[in-house]
């Protein structure tokens, strides 16, 4: 994968960006970036090369896996090598994965993969589509775990009885503890 800051010049980061950076980079796991990797290559036909971000930075192989799981649902995949026409083939594949049913926290933003800002939140974000699209009964390719269904669970009358008697200790009763005395806004005295 390409360094965070390799893809945009935005010049070396400092401080506590140089920190974050860091820390983003120790998180990335390759291992589901080639998870993620292989899924849409089979969904769509084609191989990303070079990188993984440099290879889907356009939006066609999003576009194009997008239509595989569901029909039609990107209706028309700008060819061209314009940034804003790759940044709007990233725009529909988001609206797709939306339409499909993945949540909006658990995709990325265009810029997280246009400038690779956040390939962590990328690949997060295509694996929550596969979740998607295998709850939705998808018959194609599979990539994670299946989104689990809801589980109702059926109490009886004593049971709901039971969990509404609260413990004096479980409602933030300390035994008479206070905080009488403590002198958190004044100053400290200094004698001489």
């Amino acid at each position: 994968a390409l360094p965070i800051s390799s893809m945009a010049n935005h010049g070396r980061a400092y401080g506590m960006s140089a920190d974050l950076q860091q820390r983003a980079k120790e998180k990335y796991d390759p291992r589901l970036e080639a998870e993620a990797k292989q899924w849409l290559e089979q969904l769509s036909g084609e191989t990303i090369a070079p990188t993984f971000a440099e290879g889907l930075k356009d939006g066609h192989i999003l576009c194009k896996a997008v239509n595989a799981i569901q029909p039609g649902l990107v209706a028309k995949i700008n060819d061209s090598k314009m940034p804003f026409k790759q940044m709007e083939n990233i725009g529909s594949f988001l609206k797709a994965a939306q339409t499909i049913g993945v949540h909006e926290t658990d995709l990325f933003q265009t810029v997280d993969l246009y400038e690779a800002k956040n390939l962590n939140q990328v690949v997060d974000g295509i694996h929550a589509l596969g979740r998607a699209a295998q709850k939705r009964g998808f018959n194609g390719p599979v990539i994670g775990v299946k989104e689990a269904d809801q589980a109702p669970r059926h109490f009886d009358e004593a049971t709901l009885r039971a969990g509404e008697a609260v413990l004096p200790s479980q409602a933030g009763y300390t035994g008479g503890a206070s905080q009488k005395g403590m002198n958190f806004g004044l100053q400290r005295q200094i004698m001489k």
